[in-house]
């Protein structure tokens, strides 16, 4: 498999002959205002620009979306991606807002669905804490497996809870993207990945290749590649831990 990390949450993904535009989040540099009741008021989202030419990452299969979060799917994703592209869904009710957004291929991954011979898994996400989800929603991931390929296993915008465990435990991924960030509001602690997370995750599955994404484009991610790279140097996670930069490429 190749994984592109392009900015955010958004990747594409080549696995088994298919490429997969994962959470699609394109809007230019400042183009949004800061989320409320968070740190950092003076900075637009994103911070950054997209990385890639948005012909780059549209040329694909079929689009996942893990959550409809305007930083996973935007107004300008809406506005570019064609009307029929194939859209997968977390389940029936996003699946409704993408449909009312006039989108005409939409699927939901709920019960687990099977493309060319891939199969993708839905997995369970917390957005925070139980009290934050009332406020963050629901959230997913979801697990890529193929005959051909090593199992893949995005785990969308979750703090390590016993969910997270559980797919690991039971999809046993050699490949595994995490949200990080620490992003948060001003009340209720994380809502994404910190580096105690990222460390949890390498420690309850140390043979697993780690992506970190979801680092320094929007106001409320308090924790940056620098400060994370530095705290996963003073551990032994035996260089199974990457954090990529905007427009990187792995793969495995």
């Amino acid at each position: 498999m190749k994984i592109t990390h392009v900015r955010n949450a958004t990747s594409v993904v080549e696995y088994a002959d298919h490429r997969f535009l994962i959470d699609p989040f394109f809007a230019d540099k400042g183009a949004m205002p800061p989320f409320q009741n968070t740190t950092n008021q003076h900075l637009n989202n994103p911070l950054v620009e997209f990385p890639l030419p948005i012909e780059n990452v549209t040329d694909v299969d079929a689009v996942i979306v893990t959550h409809l979060h305007p930083d996973h799917f935007d107004d300008k994703a809406k506005d570019t991606l064609p009307k029929d592209i194939p859209l997968y869904a977390q389940n029936a009710e996003d699946k409704g807002t993408l449909e009312e957004a006039g989108f005409s291929n939409v699927f939901s991954y709920e019960k687990d669905v099977t493309i060319g011979g891939i199969k993708l898994v839905h997995t369970e996400g917390q957005h925070g804490s139980k009290d934050m989800t009332e406020v963050t929603g629901t959230v997913s991931g979801i697990v890529f497996t193929h005959p051909d390929e090593k199992t893949l296993y995005i785990a969308g915008d979750t703090i390590w809870y016993k969910d997270v465990q559980q797919a690991i435990d039971s999809h046993r991924p050699e490949v595994i993207v995490v949200n990080a960030g620490a992003a948060q509001f001003l009340e209720g602690g994380p809502i994404t990945m910190t580096k105690e997370d990222v460390l949890r995750t390498h420690e309850e599955s140390p043979e697993s290749n780690i992506i970190v994404v979801h680092m320094e484009a929007l106001n409320h991610c308090l924790l940056s590649r620098e400060e994370l790279n530095r705290y996963l140097e003073s551990k032994d996670t035996n260089h199974k831990i990457v954090i990529p930069n905007d427009g990187d490429m792995m793969t495995y």
